[in-house]
């Protein structure tokens, strides 16, 4: 899945704003206390219906001081299996993974660690496609969390679903 640099994002604290923006407001919030720790998290979820609704989350944790959140939100009409939309899932989450990762590598923040979380856990139908999903996250580089410590996604992301 390509990810579309002309997606929208909004953030409760700025508003809406295009991956420039976004990708600004990360940079000024790392600044304001660059001797902090930080953590770039990036998880999508789910919400089954008619139209099925897709939200993926990025939030910018300051280790010990709290964190920004972003999100966007997208509908289709096409119905999935819970196989196909966990992967779905995942690889939107990998397409703004990377296209985040290729930015800030440019702009001097390669070192920062950038987690996946996935809505996959041990308890219930997705345990059967942790080994897979999860593969394919470390594969391409990142580091992948699941349930319950996946909250990119099960938490952030699943709230803005509804």
């Amino acid at each position: 899945m390509a990810f579309d640099p002309a997606r929208s994002f909004i953030s409760p604290t700025r508003g809406k704003l295009d991956f420039d923006g976004l990708f600004q407001d990360i940079v000024n919030y790392m600044k304001e206390a660059p001797d902090s720790r930080y953590r770039v998290i990036i998880g999508t979820d789910s919400q089954f219906a008619e139209e099925t609704c897709f939200v993926t989350a990025i939030i910018v944790h300051r280790e010990g001081k709290g964190a920004r959140y972003y999100y966007c939100r997208d509908k289709e009409q096409v119905s999935r299996s819970l196989r196909q939309r966990i992967f779905y899932e995942a690889s939107r989450s990998l397409a703004v993974a990377s296209q985040l990762t290729e930015r800030l590598a440019k702009n001097g923040y390669a070192d920062l660690n950038v987690e996946i979380h996935l809505d996959v856990g041990e308890n219930g139908e997705t345990r059967e496609l942790i080994r897979e999903v999860v593969g394919m996250v470390v594969g391409s580089g990142f580091h992948a969390r699941i349930k319950p410590y996946s909250y990119g996604a099960s938490k952030v992301a699943d709230k803005h679903t509804k």
